[in-house]
């Protein structure tokens, strides 16, 4: 199913979804996911070359990661992922365009509903050859992510990582991978949702349960910066402060309100467009956390 709205396109593949479980529910996990890739995806057969490549980039077998923590929590979740479905069909449209005048970011948008096997809630990457999210809605189940405001949040970070790429790619500036970068990208695109929604409050902070996750990552800045730049100057990875599933004392995706506390401070001397452009982030980046560990020593 496909809709179109002006500058936005929808593709909704969550009614195939739902043929295919009224048949695959009662089948063997092996079996479900078997008939998820041949059946339910057929169409779109971009969606699982891209998932499967995400799994393979990390060293992982995406079947075995869908048969241990996707596809038996699927029934359970089915309520959730209806609900998310719904109120995205609602809110993509206005999210666009709260970008379109807080940003000024005016491309064509592609948005593609779909039940995934755990790349993301949230995906801003390239889908049939247009810049394009993805709404992963097994993930923003899991999350407790259903609610539309919680949805609007995700949405409008989404875009922001669709921004800074389309303007990254107008300027010919290479986009980059690792920690820093990771830091740099998730706490620009935290900063754009911030500005699209003109609230303070992010995403992660709207679920019933995690009410509490803004105030604990301003009372443990420091503590959080400690953390990042012991990871990256050990060689740890950084996965504690990124996904959903990972987290520092019960607290997940902690590197996105750390990576946005970074973004601010550089917002006192830069525009959001150079921002959006920095080359060596590492450079620009740590400076900051040294000062937020300072301040608590």
């Amino acid at each position: 199913m496909k809709a179109e709205s002006g500058m936005v396109e929808i593709i909704d593949t969550f009614p195939a979804f739902l043929e295919y479980w009224e048949d695959a529910e009662h089948l063997t996990p092996e079996q479900q996911i078997e008939s998820w890739a041949r059946q339910y995806l057929w169409p779109w057969p971009e969606l699982l070359a891209i998932q499967a490549e995400d799994y393979n980039s990390q060293g992982l077998d995406w079947r075995q990661v869908a048969r241990e923590k996707v596809f038996p929590n699927l029934a359970e979740r089915l309520p959730a992922m209806r609900a998310a479905h719904a109120n995205l069909l609602e809110i993509c449209g206005p999210v666009a365009a709260g970008a379109r005048q807080a940003l000024g970011f005016e491309n064509a948008l592609t948005f593609v509903m779909h039940v995934g096997i755990g790349c993301g809630a949230g995906w801003a990457t390239r889908f049939r050859g247009s810049a394009a999210v993805l709404f992963g809605l097994e993930n923003i189940a899991e999350c407790g992510w259903n609610a539309p405001a919680t949805l609007t949040g995700l949405c409008a970070h989404e875009i922001g990582h669709l921004a800074q790429q389309a303007w990254r790619a107008e300027a010919g500036e290479p986009t980059s991978s690792g920690p820093w970068w990771q830091l740099y990208e998730e706490g620009f695109a935290q900063e754009c949702e911030s500005l699209i929604c003109d609230s303070e409050i992010p995403h992660q902070a709207r679920s019933g349960s995690a009410q509490d996750w803004l105030e604990w990552c301003r009372t443990n800045t420091g503590r959080l910066a400690v953390e990042f730049l012991r990871a990256v100057d050990s060689g740890e990875p950084v996965t504690r402060f990124f996904g959903s599933w990972f987290d520092i004392d019960g607290y997940s995706e902690t590197g996105y309100f750390l990576g946005q506390a970074v973004i601010r401070e550089l917002k006192k001397q830069k525009g959001l467009r150079e921002i959006a452009m920095l080359d060596n982030v590492e450079m620009v980046a740590r400076p900051v956390l040294e000062k937020m560990v300072l301040q608590i020593l």
